[in-house]
């Protein structure tokens, strides 16, 4: 085994993603621990073990795994590492155990959801576009949900946070000592992190609205002396506060061009999503939809737009008139 003082060694993967590479990284507390699991794809797998071989290391020597989140770009070598525990919050369960009922409801959620979206065509094609970057994910068993508050076996400086938004899984982790988080996608340097749409974990319960999710988990890092944010994707990033609020405020202004497109009609999700993103939402139907959403929900929130739902379960939405700006 490798010795060395406990430290972060950050390891840059290609992803056949549009977000470009993601970042890994390698921290050695009382165990070599690998955060993030990177793409499943030769390339990734070639580029992380030539970078551990730059510090002395090979896949063997990992001894456990933690996810800050289950998307596709983040757990991709776990078919791959040696037998260690993987460590991340229970939704991410379903995913890298492939629970075939939780699959078979998250496809009922956006059947349900594309028609109340106003979406029309082939629903199933569409479907099929929304997974196709399952491809890329990996399986493994889950050794332990944490949550917040927790310590994680082998790194005790650090602090597990729930910051769900970008994910319903979605974890960071803080180490008070000397203010370094591991953010995952939950802050990102230079493009902001889209709250995705995704089935709660219980299949009975209400829709989550990522993007209130996302506004309470970044108010939650204004409370915590950051000193900086190695972050899933780019750069990392010195000055937390100040993104945070700017990210907070330019979706705020976001909302408000939606607010727009909404005086004197009533849309649907759908017709908003290809007013806001007509060359992209046909190949990134997922990512549109959820930013719409987010949107909409905010909005909501905030009682300047209302939703009306048809006879054929179609939603559409329009400006309260009267109200403040």
């Amino acid at each position: 085994m490798v010795s060395f003082e406990e430290k972060i060694i950050k390891f840059e993967l290609p992803t056949p993603f549009a977000v470009g590479d993601v970042n890994v990284y390698v921290v050695k507390g009382d165990a070599l621990t690998l955060i993030d699991a990177g793409v499943k794809t030769d390339a990734a797998w070639e580029a992380f073990t030539f970078q551990l071989a730059q510090h002395g290391l090979t896949p063997e020597d990992i001894e456990q795994v933690v996810l800050t989140h289950h998307h596709p770009d983040h757990v991709g070598f776990l078919e791959w590492l040696p037998e260690v525990p993987i460590y991340g919050h229970k939704y991410v369960r379903p995913w890298i155990e492939e629970d075939s009922i939780f699959f078979a409801a998250h496809d009922d959620f956006y059947r349900r959801l594309f028609k109340e979206f106003g979406l029309r065509g082939d629903m199933e094609k569409m479907l099929h576009i929304l997974k196709s970057p399952l491809q890329y994910c990996s399986t493994g068993p889950l050794a332990k949900e944490i949550v917040e508050g927790d310590k994680i076996p082998g790194l005790e400086k650090w602090s597990v946070l729930e910051t769900p938004g970008h994910a319903q899984s979605h974890l960071s982790f803080f180490r008070e000592n000397d203010g370094v988080m591991l953010s995952g996608d939950h802050l990102l340097a230079t493009i902001s992190s889209n709250p995705f749409l995704e089935p709660a974990l219980e299949p009975s319960s209400e829709r989550p609205k990522p993007q209130l999710q996302y506004n309470e988990s970044l108010e939650k890092l204004l409370e915590l002396d950051v000193s900086v944010a190695y972050t899933g994707h780019g750069a990392d990033i010195p000055r937390v506060h100040e993104l945070v609020k700017r990210r907070l405020q330019r979706q705020h202004e976001r909302a408000l061009q939606v607010l727009e497109l909404l005086k004197n009609r009533q849309l649907t999700t759908f017709s908003i999503t290809k007013e806001l993103f007509p060359a992209v939402y046909q190949k990134e139907l997922g990512l549109t939809l959820s930013e719409s959403t987010a949107q909409l929900d905010y909005l909501i929130s905030l009682d300047l737009i209302k939703k009306q739902v048809d006879d054929d379960g179609v939603a559409f939405f329009s400006a309260i008139d009267g109200v403040s700006r």
